[in-house]
């Protein structure tokens, strides 16, 4: 299957947009200025106005009708005509479009889009127009020849007949007095004559109070005599704008304004008998088409139904995760209609933001989504296949400036910075850091998430502010997006945000003051670094203490650490995170370590018994979150002061309550995360180490790995690697014990045997003498040592004997002790015996071996070439590489990931896929049962790639299953094989659970 196209390869923005060179009088219609001819030429040139406007339903009935008026045609149905439409929604845009239409079309190209030619005007119009915008009724409009116009009928006689024309109602207009009808009539002059009124809600606003109601009658009767001058004139027209939304009722800023305009509007067509015949230029389902064609030149339709395709098929296949509505046929008409513009995009624009009282509706939505494409195509994210709301980038200066200032959303300016989208680099979001710590190298889930809740809390009523998890999976999933990862984004946001309502049952919305989480934030400034620094050290000692190992806290000195004995306990170094810690994929070996193993004093005597000591360090990129958790837990346990409840809803005293229990556990979790290094004596050192002292890591991925433990880990990871050796360990075989130490020269005193296992890194380290005592008996009943102490020899086949440790005390090996007459014992003499009849009769056995002759050795096992490792794939891997190398192999033929989880299966499908140098091979077998009782059985054998759709498929059916048992095995074969020097390993292991996968 070819890769689904992006918005890229579908459409061509024009070039105004994609260079970002609309400005902001490119939004602003006026009508004023395109008379004048000093408007922007995307609206003085008839040529371009045509090719950005979309010929909708009611603007090509307004031409045609005034048109047909103007030309006196007999198929005229009025003369009169109301523009109604929320403020923004294209009023003035069409009264532009009329003007260009009645002063000629010949020279646009596509005029056959909005009128037939048979309807084109044919005469020259006078063209009178009034724009509240710029009307002054205060100082005078200065029109030109010196004269100042103070009211609508002055600047309308002005522009329909000039000086003269003025002059013939000077004394109305500078008395603010309304001409009669016969008079304005006089100015028409017999030629075709269109009147325009705008924006009379504006030019009502800049009048004084007091002066509106006498204005208001005034305004009255001049719009009687105009209706009935324009009535009587065959080939007159009267067009006005008023922004009067559903029911009739004004809803934008300048509602009290509109509606005192409509009252008075309502009352000059009752007296003069006369209805205005209404219009809307902008219909509802026609907003997409306006957008579509100012936005873009050319869409592929073709390329544009298979992504629309795509996307009704993964609706279909995520309907369970989705609103209800979202499948619903409708959407994907909208979706046809208004592509590359994702439906729920244009849904909240026009049902939440433009219900703000300073949202234009057509026009706000055009200045957003031109600054939205022109970030698009700079940025070119490659799961674009569609515009969606996460794609209007509040990072990008012009668009939160045209949220901020332009919509007046300044309240939101914290939130923006704090969990959002922050401009300052060093001050990352929440989102943000989401982003870079989780999604590095895939859609930015965080930030997606974060634009999405925000555009749905931009709204004027509570009810409409926020929306639910389902509504944010449908705005953000696409053909190039993973649900899972949208709900990990949605969680983690949620868990952290310091703005999102965190009241109970309330939709995702932000919120202007800080919630709870913020309130700890502040509180955490509040904490003394010193109170916890010392709480933290503490803590970090308790949890690494423990019976097994003698902890040693944060030495600094070298005669800190004992070279003796003790009580035959190990030493476990305890590196303070401020005196050393380990940085990045190459481990460097801290000088203080170097000095604390090397040395047992302060005179720099060599340390003698270094087999008895291990050092845990704290990871370089881990501390500060060891640091936050500890002042996260003061910082709440100062909230949770009486007095300081008081201040808290009870919701929120429930919830301080719960995270403060969970942040103890948080807090050791953090600090064995943090303290993952250790170092340990062997001979393999740390590259660059001029000491024996190697390395390996704790792996404690979750809460339930024993928090609290510190030292309980660092045990386990030491037997891990065969280092360690407690009580109830079996012994290392006596061979390797005579092979390892001076024993292989044919004796030894138990002391001296007992102190190699604490002086010679490349043995293990023993918790007590059990294991070494063990060792020994198991040599004796082997037959590879023989035991002496005073009196007392001891050999093979002899009873059980204790056995001392001290310098009077000798092992031997079974070869010395027989060239040296020590072993066997001398046999005791006896009584002659008659001879045995010769040996071979029928029926005789041979004779056992006498003494001092040596059974046949038994062959040694086979090299092990297969090593198996079960738990999180992150500690399994590791703990695989550490084997082979600690077994010396080169190279990894192959490798098999068996995953008992399908949905970590599921994600490891494209990781593995991306793997170099390797065959890959996925094996998916299992079963489940639906709610009804329906079962399926599957097994999936091949290719990687061939497997994406199975996963499609599945996934969706597992997550409805009521029972479910599904396996996936990935076999990887690398030719030539994964070397084991070097780093790819780890880097595998990087790849393969950079998303925590099981």
């Amino acid at each position: 299957m070819p890769p689904l196209p992006t918005i890229f390869d579908i459409c061509t923005p024009r070039e105004d947009v994609i260079q970002g060179a609309i400005t902001e009088s490119d939004f602003a219609a006026d009508l004023a200025q395109v008379l004048r001819k000093d408007a922007p030429e995307e609206y003085t040139n008839p040529v371009r106005f045509f090719a950005n406007t979309h010929p909708t339903r009611g603007l090509k009935d307004l031409l045609l009708n005034v048109c047909r008026r103007l030309n006196s045609s007999s198929d005229q149905i009025a003369s009169i005509f109301r523009l109604d439409t929320n403020y923004g929604g294209g009023k003035t845009h069409a009264l532009i479009a009329l003007t260009h239409a009645v002063q000629g079309m010949q020279d646009v190209p596509n005029a056959g889009e909005f009128i037939a030619s048979k309807d084109m005007i044919r005469d020259r119009v006078r063209i009178a127009a009034f724009d509240g915008e710029n009307a002054d009724p205060t100082n005078g409009r200065l029109l030109g020849d010196g004269i100042r116009a103070y009211t609508p009928w002055g600047e309308i006689a002005y522009a329909l007949n000039g000086i003269e024309g003025y002059e013939l109602i000077r004394r109305s207009d500078l008395e603010g007095a309304a001409p009669g009808s016969e008079t304005i009539r006089e100015l028409f002059g017999g030629d075709p004559t269109l009147i325009l009124l705008d924006e009379l809600s504006v030019y009502l606003r800049k009048l004084k109070a007091r002066h509106r109601e006498r204005v208001g009658g005034q305004l009255t009767a001049f719009l009687t005599s105009l209706f009935k001058a324009v009535e009587s004139t065959p080939n007159a027209a009267l067009v006005y704008t008023l922004a009067i939304g559903k029911g009739g009722v004004a809803t934008d800023a300048y509602t009290e304004e509109n509606q005192f305009i409509a009252d008075k509007m309502e009352e000059a067509e009752s007296v003069s008998a006369r209805k205005a015949t209404l219009l809307d230029p902008t219909e509802e389902d026609e907003t997409v088409k306006i957008l579509q064609r100012r936005l873009f030149t050319s869409i592929d339709e073709t390329k544009a139904k298979a992504v629309i395709e795509a996307y009704r098929r993964m609706w279909s296949n995520q309907k369970e995760h989705l609103p209800g509505t979202e499948a619903h046929a409708g959407v994907l008409e909208s979706f046809e209609r208004g592509y590359p513009l994702h439906p729920e995009l244009i849904d909240i624009l026009k049902e939440k933001t433009s219900t703000l009282g300073n949202f234009q509706r057509v026009r706000g939505m055009l200045r957003l989504l031109a600054r939205t494409v022109a970030r698009l195509w700079a940025q070119k994210p490659s799961e674009a296949s569609a515009i969606h709301l996460h794609h209007v980038d509040l990072c990008h200066e012009p668009i939160r400036q045209e949220i901020v200032t332009k919509l007046g959303q300044q309240a939101f300016v914290p939130a923006l910075r704090a969990d959002i989208a922050a401009v300052e680099r060093d001050q990352p979001s929440l989102a943000q850091e989401l982003d870079k710590q989780f999604y590095a190298g895939l859609p930015p889930y965080g930030s997606y998430v974060a634009r999405t809740i925000f555009f749905h809390t931009l709204a004027f009523n509570e009810s409409l502010k926020g929306a639910g998890r389902d509504q944010i999976r449908f705005a953000i999933l696409s053909p190039g997006t993973d649900i899972s990862f949208i709900d990990d984004a949605i969680r983690r946001f949620v868990q952290a945000s310091a703005y999102l309502d965190d009241r109970p049952n309330a939709p995702l919305r932000f919120l202007t003051e800080a919630n709870l989480t913020q309130m700890v934030r502040r509180q955490e400034k509040q904490v003394d670094p010193g109170e916890a620094r010392a709480q933290l050290n503490d803590r970090i000692k308790s949890i690494f203490g423990g019976q097994t190992l003698n902890l040693i806290p944060f030495p600094s000195m070298s005669n800190e650490i004992p070279d003796d004995a003790g009580e035959n306990m190990p030493v476990l170094a305890l590196i303070n995170y401020d005196a050393a810690e380990v940085s990045g994929e190459r481990i460097r070996l801290p000088d203080l370590i170097k000095r604390l193993y090397r040395e047992k004093g302060a005179s720099g005597d060599l340390r003698m018994n270094r087999n008895t000591l291990a050092f845990v360090v704290v990871d370089a990129q881990r501390k500060d979150e060891m640091r936050r958790k500890m002042t996260r837990r003061l910082a709440l346990g100062m909230l949770r002061d009486p007095q300081r409840q008081q201040e808290l809803a009870e919701y929120q005293q429930d919830r301080l309550k719960e995270w403060y229990q969970r942040s103890e556990q948080e807090l050791a979790l953090s600090i064995q995360q943090a303290y993952r290094h250790i170092f340990y004596p062997t001979r393999n050192r740390v590259e660059g180490a001029d000491v024996d002292l190697g390395h390996t890591v704790i792996e404690v991925q979750s809460a339930s790995d024993a928090p609290g433990n510190g030292q309980k880990q660092v045990v386990r990871v030491l037997r891990d690697i065969n280092k360690l050796r407690l009580p109830e360990d079996t012994p290392d075989s006596p061979i390797y014990i005579r092979d390892r130490t001076p024993l292989k020269k044919g004796y030894i005193s138990t002391a001296a045997l007992r102190n190699e296992f604490r002086r010679d890194p490349s043995l293990p380290i023993l918790v007590g003498h059990d294991v070494f005592i063990k060792g020994i008996r198991q040599g004796i009943e082997q037959g590879e040592f023989v035991y002496t102490s005073g009196d007392l020899l001891w050999g093979k086949g002899d009873p059980w004997a204790d056995i001392k440790i001290d310098e009077q005390s000798f092992v031997f090996t079974t070869a010395y002790a027989r060239e040296n007459e020590i072993w066997p014992r001398p046999a005791p003499e006896a009584s002659p015996q008659p001879e045995p009849e010769a040996s071979d009769q029928p029926g005789s056995e041979p004779e056992p071996p006498g003494p001092g002759v040596h059974e046949p050795e038994p062959e040694p096992p086979p090299q092990e070439h297969v090593f198996h490792e079960e738990g999180v794939l992150k500690e399994a891997l590791t703990k695989i590489w550490e084997r082979l190398r600690t077994r010396n192999y080169e190279t990894v033929v192959s490798l098999t990931l068996k995953i008992y989880d399908a949905g970590d299966g599921f994600k490891l499908l494209g990781l593995v896929g991306a793997i170099p140098k390797a065959d890959k091979q996925v094996n998916i077998q299992g079963e489940y049962e639906t709610a009804e009782g329906s079962e399926l059985s599957i097994e999936f054998k091949g290719k990687v790639p061939d497997a994406q759709p199975v996963k499609d498929f599945l996934d969706p059916q597992l997550r409805a299953a009521e029972e479910k048992d599904v396996t996936i095995t990935f076999d990887l074969n690398f030719n030539p094989g994964l070397p084991m020097q070097g780093d790819e390993p780890e880097k595998m292991t990087q790849r393969l659970t950079r998303f925590g996968t099981g």
